[in-house]
């Protein structure tokens, strides 16, 4: 398999880009700062986020880090020092806050299915990233935590992608006690997919990127946006909003292909459209 990679912008940049064939790979690239998010990293993931979106070749996406860390959550020393602003910092937290949030929803929105690769611990900022994916592998060493009421700083933010991923009582528990969630405990919440032996959750999280890149990338892309719309309407409301989902579906090219595949017995061949 051929592999391109680009690199967002030097070799040292605080995030890393390659493409696997149809499979875009983006890696957090901060692991002396845990891939804290800086601006400048919220930044990057959002331009990259705006490219994939506009590349039809890519049909997914894996998420990844470098160091022991998956991501520590926002940069405390990068938001600490603008506290000598004149106005002790408002402005700044809320652009950061702000932006952050754009991005997280940059992944929701996507057409293509994200897949985080979680190799350590993600924290904060770091957990609502990987609750933001639409998928997650972990390794058996990553832990979750939403720690910001142990400096006083309450996972609010974090809070939404949270509690839209588990129970109710089980976002309210990490929220309230801090505490890192074990890889295991995660998966039986619903915060992650699989749980594998560590070192081998990236090969993991590309495999599965590429068994949905194998897919018609058109219905992947329909069937994501109709999966977040409809499970914030109401019962009636969302089977409504389903069905003429579904009857536009049938309407695809690809529907067309899949289903006389299915029945003639042969494999589709996908235009994505």
């Amino acid at each position: 398999m051929n592999v391109e990679t680009t690199r967002v912008t030097t070799a040292e940049a605080a995030l890393l880009r390659h493409d696997d064939g149809p499979v875009a790979v983006l890696t957090l690239n901060r692991p002396a700062a845990r891939n804290s998010l800086s601006e400048q990293l919220l930044v990057m993931l959002g331009d990259a986020f705006t490219a994939i979106a506009a590349n039809k070749e890519i049909h997914a996406v894996v998420l990844a880090a470098n160091g022991t860390a998956f991501c520590a959550g926002h940069d405390l020393k990068e938001l600490s020092s603008r506290r000598t602003d004149a106005d002790g910092g408002r402005a700044y937290f809320r652009h950061i806050m702000t932006t952050c949030s754009a991005m997280m929803q940059q992944i929701v929105n996507l057409r293509q299915p994200v897949i985080a690769s979680v190799q350590g611990v993600a924290s904060a900022a770091g957990c609502q990233l990987v609750a933001s994916c639409d998928l997650a592998v972990a390794s058996e060493q990553a832990g979750f935590a939403t720690p910001g009421v142990d400096i006083g700083l309450f996972c609010s933010t974090p809070m939404v992608a949270l509690s839209r991923n588990v129970a109710r009582k089980h976002a309210m528990e990490m929220l309230l006690s801090g505490e890192i969630v074990p890889a295991e405990r995660a998966a039986a919440m619903g915060l992650v997919n699989a749980v594998v032996p560590h070192g081998e959750q990236h090969g993991r999280a590309l495999e599965l990127a590429h068994k949905i890149a194998a897919k018609s990338s058109h219905v992947v892309g329909i069937g994501k946006a109709a999966f977040y719309r409809q499970i914030e309407l109401p019962l009636a409301e969302a089977y409504r909003y389903a069905s003429e989902v579904m009857t536009e579906n049938m309407m695809a090219r690809d529907a067309e292909e899949g289903i006389c595949a299915f029945i003639e017995k042969r494999d589709p061949t996908w235009e994505n459209q």
